[in-house]
């Protein structure tokens, strides 16, 4: 009898062995995160979003634009030669939850920082059709009336600095105040200004 139908009859060794298979396969895909050090530290001149540019993050998030916009940029040439650098982990250190996606209804947002106005994309968020005519992308006119809610925005910073974010007492502090007279618009576009533009030199 060969050693393969000995396993294949006894079911206590063949779960064994699979088990064993398996830890050594997690292990090897695992463990080596832990010491790389590209996919657990910020990339040079990363900082954490800021009181403005978070409350733009969460309203981009309540509003559902992940759905359409992805935020990560593939290695492909066909990728980086229309959206820029492909994007790397480093970049996302910050980011809780990731909006990474899948779907390209629209374009990918991961490189937008720096690449429009701010009124190119007030225009746009308003009514898309009146800067790319072709456009499917419903507008968010409500954005530029509705003001900002600054209650919770220090017990998020504050709640963000627990896992890692390294906002100072001075930042949480200030945080309310630097949202006051602010409106849900002003806040999304700060959050798409942001975007990417920690690689933009590369």
């Amino acid at each position: 009898m060969s050693i393969q139908e000995k396993v294949e009859k006894n079911i206590g060794l063949l779960i064994i062995l699979v088990i064993c298979t398996i830890s050594v396969g997690g292990l090897v895909q695992i463990v080596p995160l832990f010491f790389q050090t590209s996919t657990t530290l910020p990339v040079e001149g990363l900082k954490p979003y800021d009181a403005l540019q978070l409350a733009g993050r969460d309203i981009y998030i309540r509003e559902g634009c992940v759905g359409c916009h992805s935020q990560m940029v593939r290695p492909f040439r066909a990728e980086t030669e229309r959206y820029g650098h492909y994007s790397t982990a480093g970049e996302f250190i910050y980011d809780r939850p990731f909006l990474w996606g899948s779907k390209r209804t629209g374009p990918d947002l991961h490189r937008v920082g720096g690449r429009y106005s701010d009124a190119w994309h007030i225009a746009h968020l308003i009514n898309p059709r009146d800067v790319v005519p072709e456009s499917i992308m419903p507008g968010y006119p409500w954005l530029a009336e509705n003001e900002l809610d600054s209650s919770q925005i220090q017990q998020r910073m504050d709640g963000l600095r627990y896992l890692g974010h390294p906002y100072s007492d001075e930042q949480i502090a200030n945080a309310a105040a630097a949202l006051e007279g602010k409106s849900e618009m002003d806040a999304v576009v700060a959050y798409l200004q942001s975007l990417g533009t920690a690689l933009k030199g590369i």
